[in-house]
């Protein structure tokens, strides 16, 4: 039950970031909608296609597409008071990060798939309604920029299965993902840290 209200807040978080983006690109309410739903859903999305995973986890619970649209129609009423709570979204952004990462690695197990299949669905689910969105909007995605994102999401799926590999009980794993996970990206927005950035000018003439 825990683990469900922490999904709910995550792609209620998500939808509610989501529609910001599309408000920065004048979208209409159509628009913040589909943004919003694409951003909190689109990984797990994602990941069920090329898994062959199904029902789609919105298909399964069509409540959460009804969620996400009311948390994106939300944010358009109540925009200019977003941005004093920055901190908070930077949080539950954190927060939807390694959930969504711990949930994706836990699709992949029950399937019984191979551990960088499962590394992998937990980095897609974390990771990529994200790209998703950052595709629609027009700007270059976050995962392929120099923030601590991705590789905070292949930590979580890391510990996440080495702590399983190790005998751990399924809960203690998820706990102790989700804690590092979390500790990480508040400790890498906090302090700026950053991947190495490869830059390239051909300067031949």
């Amino acid at each position: 039950m825990l683990f469900v209200t922490l999904y709910v807040i995550a792609i209620t978080a998500e939808a509610m970031t989501a529609a910001l983006s599309a408000g920065r690109r004048s979208m209409d309410w159509v628009g913040v909608c589909v943004i919003a739903c694409v951003t909190a859903l689109g990984g797990g999305s994602l990941r069920d296609v090329l898994l062959g995973h199904y029902p789609l986890t919105w298909v399964k619970h069509p409540e959460y597409l009804l969620i996400t649209a009311a948390a994106a129609l939300l944010t358009a009423f109540i925009a200019p008071v977003m941005r004093r709570l920055r901190a908070l979204f930077l949080l539950l952004d954190a927060l939807g990060l390694v959930v969504f990462t711990v949930i994706g690695c836990q699709v992949a197990l029950e399937m019984q798939l191979s551990p960088i299949i499962v590394l992998v669905s937990g980095m897609i689910t974390g990771c990529f309604g994200g790209v998703m969105r950052d595709v629609l909007c027009n700007e270059i995605p976050l995962l392929f920029r120099h923030e601590l994102y991705a590789s905070v999401s292949v930590l979580v799926g890391l510990v996440f299965i080495g702590t399983l590999y190790a005998g751990m009980p399924q809960q203690v794993a998820v706990l102790a993902a989700m804690v590092t996970g979390l500790v990480v990206r508040l400790l890498a927005i906090r302090f700026d840290w950053h991947m190495p950035k490869f830059v390239y000018r051909d300067d031949w003439k």
